[in-house]
């Protein structure tokens, strides 16, 4: 049965916010507000719960999975990067953007893009997914909420429980997301490459 859970976007309930990460932690796959779309998200190391979100958005082996971090304090645990590049994450985070990098050994390989090894990283700047993270105390596997032939994510929480209730554990109501997904900006090159515009301001990447 999918628990509801209604959270204020401003002040999280603290009780509401443990039982949603309880379930995470016992493999739960949750639908969350973020500061762009609605995600889907599963614990990282959760080999079926990965494998239910790749069956409910019909995910080819080639989608590049994002961790949602809580800071940059993540990113040398999770990832490669220069310090010309951590000086950029710093500047652009927390914020709508999904950074893609090298992915370090700590990253599971069932995640990785196949042939790039290249893991996306995003914090967010939501309160909603800073205190799950806070509670979780690890980054949260995820992918915006957008389901096979829809051209925008979902962001509506009751249609979300309408189209995917039964196939989730929870779903967590944070009020009306936007219909943009995150910027996806490449960070493996020698210079950033814009792969998706979104919500995220993509002027500083070109």
């Amino acid at each position: 049965m999918t628990q509801y859970f209604y959270i204020h976007p401003e002040n999280p309930q603290a009780r509401l916010i443990k039982q949603a990460v309880t379930l995470i932690r016992d493999g739960a796959v949750i639908a969350y507000p973020t500061d762009s779309a609605y995600a889907l998200g599963c614990h990282l190391g959760d080999k079926p719960a990965l494998e239910r979100i790749t069956r409910i958005r019909e995910l080819n082996d080639k989608h590049n999975f994002t961790l949602l971090c809580r800071d940059l304090s993540d990113i040398a645990t999770y990832a490669k990067v220069d310090n010309a590049t951590y000086r950029l994450l710093k500047t652009h985070t927390p914020g709508a953007y999904t950074f893609i990098l090298n992915a370090s050994s700590e990253v599971p390989r069932r995640i990785l893009h196949p042939k790039r090894k290249t893991i996306g990283i995003r914090i967010p700047d939501h309160v909603i997914c800073q205190a799950l993270l806070a509670e979780l105390d690890e980054p949260l596997l995820t992918t915006t909420l957008q389901l096979p032939g829809d051209t925008e994510p979902l962001n509506d929480p009751e249609i979300i429980r309408d189209r995917l209730g039964s196939r989730l554990e929870a779903i967590i109501d944070g009020g009306y997301g936007t219909l943009e997904p995150t910027t996806v900006v490449d960070l493996t090159g020698d210079a950033p490459v814009i792969l998706r515009e979104g919500r995220g301001d993509p002027a500083p990447f070109r």
